[in-house]
């Protein structure tokens, strides 16, 4: 904890340096708006640096509403890159000025000649920059605008060797992290919902994180979500915003209330709430297990609720068992050393981080330096977890480069044909 703490500081350091090298040039790109050399420019520049970054501290160490965290993680990192295209200039500027200042003669009478540049070489590399560095905030306002309800069906192939015939070429589809309350346009939504209908899948999982904080945000959102109906089933698990950790309750007795309002409401929506149990999922007469179980997180300060004792009794003579939890923590700190059984894990709670890229062969966001799985499907020996990034938003209200997911999966009896081809 002392070397974690040490890095921190030292992190923080770091970046108030950066800071003093880079205002000064940052003044001098932008010096034709008058307000940005006087006194109340740089009062709001250092307090904003020095509140993100003391806040980025802060949430590391101490516990802090999972929004207001996100938020300042992609605040500073955001302005951080902002800073580091930035900063090639300035010290390009600075060479520039060494080398002209070593090239001078020692002593000389005669006055400076200008330059002849309509525009000063150092205040053209500070204005080039600045638009350099413009380019992360404007990308951040452009997620915000496009990326936020621009929902996108990814489809994948789920490789069971041991899947029963039966559920050869079933379609499973997932959603995760609605978090209601941060919606804002209700037509949207709607869109996401007829997407994923469209897509007929014959059963759907949904893994936790209704809600930001209480019940009453699904409200208005209730009826829309209750469409979201299968012909096998909707099966779902709460997550760690779902239990009202995150608001101050006037006592013990208000919180379960509302936690039971929020159970209800997954009754009322006629999707089938898994809490530490199971399912024999049966087609023609053949079956598999649908299991299910509260939060468990890896990281201390979310909930560990989560009983896989519990939830895989009975199971033993099921051939597939498909698994719906949360966190994908969960999946190496229990499932792959404990629970050989289960086939494939089912995720959310990443979002991407609402923030980095996702193409077909590659994908990055800072999330992956916490969460060693956090978008998509991974595999270790024969068991599987597919990471969604999620269908909501938190904290920051956009998107950008990690759009919202509809996940539709096709079960296929037959090991995966890449990894035949490997072996």
């Amino acid at each position: 904890m002392e070397s974690q703490s040490l890095t921190v500081f030292l992190i923080c350091i770091g970046v108030i340096a950066i800071d003093f090298y880079l205002f000064p040039g940052m003044r001098l790109g932008l010096k034709k708006w008058k307000f940005t050399q006087g006194k109340p420019f740089a009062w709001t520049y250092w307090s904003l640096s020095i509140i993100i970054t003391v806040g980025v501290a802060i949430g590391v160490f101490a516990k802090m509403h999972l929004g207001i965290r996100a938020a300042f993680l992609l605040a500073f990192f955001l302005l951080f890159i902002s800073k580091v295209m930035f900063l090639p200039f300035i010290l390009a500027d600075d060479i520039r000025r060494i080398i002209l200042k070593l090239k001078q003669p020692k002593k000389t009478t005669s006055p400076k000649a200008p330059e002849s540049n309509t525009i000063p070489r150092s205040e053209f590399l500070m204005k080039a920059g600045l638009l350099a560095g413009s380019v992360p905030l404007a990308g951040m306002v452009y997620g915000a605008i496009s990326g936020v309800y621009d929902y996108r069906v990814h489809h994948q192939k789920l490789y069971l060797p041991n899947l029963p015939k039966a559920f050869d070429g079933i379609k499973l589809g997932q959603i995760s992290d609605i978090h209601s309350g941060s919606f804002y346009n209700k037509k949207a939504v709607t869109g996401g919902v007829e997407m994923l209908m469209r897509e007929k899948a014959d059963f759907i999982f949904f893994t936790g994180d209704l809600v930001n904080k209480r019940s009453k945000e699904m409200y208005e959102y209730q009826d829309l979500f209750s469409k979201v109906k299968a012909p096998l089933g909707v099966f779902s698990s709460l997550g760690n915003h779902d239990y009202g950790d995150y608001w101050d309750w006037p006592d013990e007795a208000a919180k379960l209330a509302d936690f039971n309002k929020l159970v209800a409401t997954h009754k009322n929506m006629g999707w089938d709430l898994l809490r530490n149990e199971n399912r024999r999922l049966k087609v023609d007469g053949e079956e598999i297990a649908i299991i299910g179980v509260e939060n468990w997180g890896s990281i201390s300060r979310f909930p560990r609720r989560g009983r896989l004792d519990l939830a895989t009794k009975n199971t033993d003579d099921l051939p597939v068992k498909l698994l719906l939890s949360h966190d994908p923590s969960h999946w190496r700190a229990q499932v792959l050393p404990d629970y050989k059984q289960i086939d494939v894990m089912f995720s959310g709670h990443t979002h991407g981080m609402q923030f980095g890229v996702r193409a077909e062969n590659f994908q990055w966001s800072p999330i992956e330096y916490i969460y060693p799985e956090w978008a998509g499907l991974y595999r270790h020996g024969d068991q599987q977890i597919y990471v969604n990034v999620g269908y909501g938003f938190l904290g920051y209200p956009g998107r950008l480069g990690i759009l919202p997911e509809i996940t539709i999966f096709e079960l296929k009896a037959s090991a995966d044909p890449s990894l035949q081809k490997k072996a």
